[in-house]
């Protein structure tokens, strides 16, 4: 049976989120991108060798469509190359260019420090409770939000 605390806490943990989302999307800003950028560059930033652009919609959960615009935007830019892989021409590798490295570097170095120091506040088992519930929590939204119909805890309509 869903209590009212259940209702509450769920609008707590929902606001937390997207008060965490807003604070990525103001910072991108901050520093003239948008934050589906920022998360691109800070996986490209870290991949010394490069990813396929597949590898970035799977790091960021991003869209293919919305991957390639943001890989086009920093092309032009001369922040990232695109190499054909000799095996698979259709894969390029994106890798990013020294340009690019300068023009991230401070902001991904910043946005790190502050989540991995933000982390570092917790005790280790705080940190292993707050990664295994918010694990639990998204599975459970996954599957809830990917059924057709609502139910009950106990899983009668």
């Amino acid at each position: 049976m869903m209590t009212k605390e259940d209702r509450k806490n769920a609008f707590l943990y929902c606001k937390f989120r997207d008060e965490q989302f807003a604070l990525y999307d103001e910072y991108a800003k901050r520093h003239g991108m948008l934050m589906k950028t920022l998360l691109v560059v800070n996986v490209l930033f870290y991949a010394k060798e490069g990813m396929t652009q597949k590898e970035i919609c799977q790091r960021t959960f991003h869209s293919k469509q919305t991957v390639n615009l943001i890989i086009k935007n920093l092309l032009a830019d001369g922040y990232v190359t695109a190499a054909e892989m000799p095996e698979d021409k259709r894969n390029k590798i994106v890798r990013m260019t020294d340009a690019g490295r300068a023009y991230c570097e401070k902001v991904v170095r910043h946005i790190t420090w502050a989540e991995d120091t933000a982390m570092s506040l917790f005790t280790p088992e705080e940190q292993k409770q707050l990664i295994d519930l918010s694990r639990t929590f998204t599975k459970n939204l996954t599957r809830l939000v990917n059924q057709e119909e609502e139910e009950d805890i106990n899983g009668a309509l």
